[in-house]
């Protein structure tokens, strides 16, 4: 169960995919995004009137909460994470498909600026394998390439087709991440490092991945399918008539077991269990969802899962307290209370009618 927590409408629409959160000052949440017309806003409510100095950055006229990064190209992907050892805080990453930028949002500064000549499809960023500094990984046209904090490139491979999606995770349980690819192909290839150790074949282009928790992993494809897998064996998938535009791994329910949440291109938001598949959360948006991500928007030391829309509306949701119920799962035993309750005021409003009717017949018999 979430609860609706907090609803924001940002003046800008946003990119399908490209949405990430960094603590850019190393404490507070920003909700990152693309925009079609080759920037990337950073929402920050938490530093009002601390306006930046003019380099990419610059201040939304339509929002004060809002700067503005301008990439002059279209942006092809984007995160934000540690990245390097002497930055304050996160390092927001941007792709298109001739470069990559690193970008150090609290000093306003380039961090670098690399040509990559495959483009930048997808991005991670993380620690893979045996390689001692995390890298922004990237994938293109049927390449993978991995950069340091200073742009040196540490990690590279070819993979069979145009990547589309890409998440680190403990595939093989050593210990160490290996890297999970999504292609055109229809396939997801794990990579521990450059060594290809194992494949899966789907029926469609693998549009998006997401880690659940230990070698589990989530997985969506451009015929609207979603699913999950564990290592090479799938759990369960389900196939939509709408396209999934964002996956994410939550706990909704408070009960140390994440969630598959999908977005999907109607607007739905809905959480399934990671065992089975059954929906046990959903809600709308009244456009497409542009991507689900999490963080402590409140600062209050809670996580809240926050969905956006295509046109710029955001949404934090909190799982509902433990102690609401003896059961959070037990939906059916809520429906069974409101329809118990619906008739027992069916039954006095009956009640309520017939004593109304008798003192109608009991005032004309004794006027």
């Amino acid at each position: 169960m979430l609860v609706p927590i907090f609803t924001l409408k940002l003046n800008h629409k946003i990119n399908p995919r490209m949405v990430t959160i960094g603590k850019f000052d190393g404490v507070h949440p920003c909700l990152t995004a693309a925009t079609q017309a080759g920037k990337v806003f950073i929402h920050n409510p938490h530093a009002r009137g601390q306006r930046p100095v003019a380099h990419r950055l610059s201040q939304s006229t339509q929002d004060s909460d809002i700067s503005l990064l301008n990439i002059n190209q279209a942006v092809t992907c984007l995160t934000a994470g540690t990245l390097g050892p002497n930055t304050t805080g996160d390092t927001l990453l941007v792709g298109s498909q001739t470069n990559l930028l690193a970008y150090d949002v609290h000093d306003n500064a380039d961090i670098f600026y690399r040509e990559v000549a495959d483009g930048a499809n997808a991005i991670v960023l993380g620690k893979l394998g045996d390689i001692p500094s995390p890298l922004a990984i990237i994938g293109g046209n049927c390449a993978l390439q991995g950069f340091d904090y200073v742009g040196n490139d540490h990690f590279w491979t070819v993979t069979g087709d145009n990547v589309r999606s890409l998440v680190l995770c403990d595939f093989t349980g050593d210990g160490k991440n290996e890297l999970l690819v999504g292609s055109e192909d229809f396939d997801i290839r794990v990579f521990k490092e450059d060594e290809l150790v194992s494949e899966m074949t789907e029926n469609e282009t693998v549009t998006s991945l997401c880690h659940m928790h230990g070698s589990r992993f989530g997985y969506a494809l451009a015929n609207g399918t979603v699913g999950v897998y564990d290592r090479t064996a799938r759990y369960w998938r389900i196939k939509s008539k709408n396209h999934a535009m964002s996956i994410h791994a939550f706990d909704l329910n408070a009960d140390g077991v994440v969630e598959l949440i999908t977005g999907w291109s109607n607007g739905k938001i809905d959480a399934r269990s990671d065992r089975t598949g059954e929906v046990i959360f959903k809600d709308n948006f009244s456009s497409s969802v542009a991507g689900v991500v999490e963080g402590d928007y409140r600062l209050d030391g809670q996580k809240q899962l926050i969905c956006t829309s295509t046109e710029g509306e955001v949404r934090g949701y909190l799982p509902a307290s433990k102690d609401l119920k003896g059961n959070l799962m037990d939906s059916s035993a809520e429906q069974d209370l409101v329809r118990e309750l619906s008739q027992r005021r069916q039954n006095l409003l009956l009640e309520l009618r017939n004593y109304e009717e008798n003192a109608k017949v009991s005032n004309h018999q004794y006027p």
